[in-house]
């Protein structure tokens, strides 16, 4: 049963013999070019228009510090994160974004940057961080232990959090699902409006965890400025 239940979550799962689960991670990277050789369409510039928004967001959060083409990093990344969400919604594609070898490839190296960044450029600033203003006296070694530990684990909060979120849905919709041949014809279809909203739930889900991705690393990065 486990091993029914997890196996459509297991990368080298594979179709036909051929290992191709990985591949979608990059499906959308290799179609990127074509769509310049293309007359735009309104899906084009409703696409457009997102990363505008977008830019416009991010670079609000950044602050008056912020470089030109600093956001481009941050949409890029929201733009990989939501469509290999999507690519999950799909039957028998691996969600890459499910495992924790995916998120926290993203997640690492970008805390990481931040933080070499901003103990190298902006020392005192870092430091400084590590007591919030108004802090008693008698509670600052504590504070500076706290904030220390929060600092520590947000690579791994954020990895877990788009990991753990996209599995939760995709583990509901096949649970749900191996319940069918044991139902009779009116169940069936109460079963089947049901995934269908859940569908729709893991949908807005995907969305909103790429978003949430994306604006806490923007967040992150605002900080060692």
């Amino acid at each position: 049963m486990m091993t029914n239940l997890f196996s459509s979550f297991d990368p080298s799962t594979n179709i036909l013999n051929l290992s191709l689960n990985w591949l979608s991670t990059m499906i959308g990277i290799f179609l990127i070019p074509m769509s310049y050789w293309f007359i735009p369409s309104r899906f084009n510039l409703l696409w457009i228009k997102i990363m505008l928004t977008l830019h416009k967001e991010f670079k609000t959060l950044l602050g008056s510090y912020n470089y030109k083409g600093s956001t481009f990093m941050f949409v890029s990344l929201f733009s990989l994160i939501l469509f290999n969400n999507f690519m999950g919604l799909f039957p028998y594609i691996y969600t890459s974004s499910s495992h924790l070898s995916m998120t926290l490839s993203l997640a690492l190296p970008l805390w990481l940057s931040f933080m070499l960044y901003g103990w190298i450029n902006n020392t005192q600033h870092m430091f400084a961080h590590l007591v919030p203003q108004g802090t008693p006296s008698i509670l600052m070694p504590f504070m500076v232990c706290i904030e220390t530990i929060s600092n520590m684990i947000r690579p791994g909060t954020l990895a877990i959090r788009l990991a753990a979120n996209m599995i939760a849905g995709h583990l509901l919709l096949t649970l749900l699902g191996n319940t069918g041949p044991m139902m009779n014809s009116s169940m069936i279809s109460i079963l089947i409006i049901i995934q269908i909203l859940l569908l729709m739930l893991e949908f807005a889900v995907s969305i909103i965890q790429s978003y949430v991705f994306a604006i806490l690393s923007t967040l992150y990065s605002s900080e060692v400025i």
